[in-house]
């Protein structure tokens, strides 16, 4: 039997100088027999020498880790692009090329509060890639025996309302908000893909009521836990980048330790027919 294709992943960044160095130092220890992983920068600068030693104590290989600029990969394609900070996915919300481009958003370790930001974040992009394995192999798995699966592109927009600012979130709110089925698992979703609209999260809960999702995510808007974006006439939402660290934790952590909750929903969009045009480009 021949050998399987190997996918291929590029991690983006802004610097390219300590995220997207970290998890491609990870998922090359974690699944170098399934995929070919690569890392750029928007805008790149020298890797920082406290990942590289971040890195190296968490016990993987720093071999081969270059800071690159995204233009090096012009014109090549990936299984799957993802980016790793706001900025990144702001300046490049479509690789052409991409089969699949997730938005994940990680506290830069540069500017990060608290004891070691550096092993921090590397301990926090290990849990993620970890749910993203057992993700990407489950989906790979059904894709695989369901015929009627096509080939789709998840497709990030621009013209982005930026989101609301603000100072902290309350806690009594946050948790209320977390106690129902529907905004719990919208939460979920989007803390993986990074950005859906309504019709992708009706698709994935197997919700036939669209004012019932809606009115859920208008509760999560309104305690600033998720913002939305409109382009031509879907409405986009993502976790509120401006959410303190704390709360964007805790919906991580309930992602990642139980992601069986939502591998279902994940696989009934993976599957879903005509999602959204989003506009595309990347500066």
């Amino acid at each position: 039997m021949p050998p399987m294709k190997k996918k291929t992943v590029l991690f983006l960044c802004s610097g390219n100088s300590a995220r997207s160095q970290m998890a491609e130092a990870l998922l090359r220890s974690k699944a170098s027999d399934q995929f070919d992983v690569f890392s750029a920068g928007t805008q790149p600068e020298d890797i920082d020498s406290r990942a590289i030693e971040a890195i190296a104590r968490f016990g993987v290989d720093t071999g081969g880790l270059v800071s690159k600029n995204v233009q090096t990969f012009a014109g090549k394609t990936f299984d799957y692009v993802i980016t790793l900070c706001d900025k990144a996915n702001t300046e490049c919300r479509r690789f052409p090329g991409a089969g699949k481009q997730l938005a994940w958003d990680f506290p830069d370790p540069k500017s990060r509060a608290g004891h070691q930001p550096f092993s921090s974040t590397l301990a926090e992009l290990n849990n993620r890639l970890s749910m993203f394995l057992l993700v990407e192999n489950n989906v790979t798995a059904k894709a695989k025996t369901t015929a009627e699966v096509t080939a789709k592109v998840d497709v990030i927009g621009a013209n982005e309302t930026p989101p609301e600012v603000f100072a902290d979130v309350d806690p009594i709110a946050f948790y209320k908000c977390l106690t129902d089925d529907i905004r719990l698992k919208s939460l979920m979703l989007t803390h993986y893909h990074g950005e859906l609209c309504v019709c992708e999260l009706m698709e994935a809960l197997n919700e036939d009521s669209q004012p019932k999702v809606s009115r859920n995510l208008a509760l999560l808007k309104k305690a600033a836990i998720i913002s939305d974006r409109k382009n031509g006439q879907w409405v986009f939402y993502r976790i509120n980048p401006n959410l303190p660290l704390w709360a964007k934790s805790v919906i991580a952590a309930t992602t990642e330790n139980n992601i069986g909750l939502i591998m279902a929903h994940l696989q009934r969009l993976d599957i879903m027919q005509n999602r959204p045009n989003k506009v595309s480009f990347c500066r």
